[in-house]
């Protein structure tokens, strides 16, 4: 890579865990970094297993996982471009990490990226931020699991996916509806949110009914009808 212009064709680096180092830092950065490819279903890590790396999603969209009592998947989160993946100190994986799209990741090796954070205090200070940040929507979803309906839940996922359009949604003008491809199928989606497949495909027809949104193929969501579904969402 060119160290004159460091990142120069990353897609995400002005919103990603790099979008505030200066060129010298992100030189270190990159020096310890590489990208890897992941076709859709396949892990990147495992809980349990030791925790060797952390990186940013370049593209594509990732879930993270946990085994319940009962030996289930439960999806926890999901993570899509310039989101961070890893924990720096921890000595373990926490949640497996597995590719829900064809998906591109800058990987660092975690030794490294910590002695690199220690030596740069902007990078320690962003990842912090992010953490921040990460709590507090984990904190949001919580609320959002416990106390909306099943029509505010949809409307405030289908709203969070037009609102990255960066990475999955485009318009066709600028003030025209926005089209995306949703990343998870309907039964991820599901568990995400706390309901059933059935009451998932039950919304989606019911906001297609009442012209908030389009479907024009199994995935595919054109929002007709932002303001609408904002009131939904509440």
């Amino acid at each position: 890579m060119d160290e004159a212009r460091p990142c120069a064709d990353c897609s995400v680096r002005d919103r990603a865990l790099c979008g505030t180092l200066s060129d010298a830092e992100l030189v270190a950065l990159n020096r310890i970094g590489r990208r890897r490819r992941l076709a859709a279903g396949e892990t990147l890590a495992l809980a349990g297993a030791p925790a060797e790396a952390c990186g940013n999603v370049l593209r594509g969209a990732l879930k993270l996982t946990a085994a319940t009592a009962d030996g289930r998947e439960q999806i926890v989160g999901t993570l899509y471009p310039s989101d961070f993946i890893g924990r720096p100190y921890a000595e373990r994986v926490e949640f497996t990490v597995t590719a829900l799209t064809a998906s591109e990741i800058c990987i660092f090796p975690r030794a490294p990226f910590e002695r690199l954070m220690e030596d740069h205090a902007a990078l320690e200070r962003e990842l912090l931020d992010q953490a921040f940040a990460g709590l507090a929507a984990a904190r949001t979803q919580m609320l959002t699991l416990a106390r909306r309906s099943a029509g505010e839940k949809m409307a405030g996922f289908l709203l969070d996916m037009a609102s990255r359009r960066e990475a999955y949604a485009s318009r066709a003008t600028a003030d025209g509806p926005i089209t995306f491809t949703l990343p998870l199928n309907r039964g991820q989606i599901a568990d995400l949110l706390g309901l059933t497949i059935e009451t998932v495909s039950r919304q989606l027809t019911r906001f297609k009914a009442a012209g908030l949104i389009a479907l024009p193929s199994v995935r595919g969501v054109t929002i007709r009808d932002e303001a609408g579904l904002r009131v939904i969402a509440g």
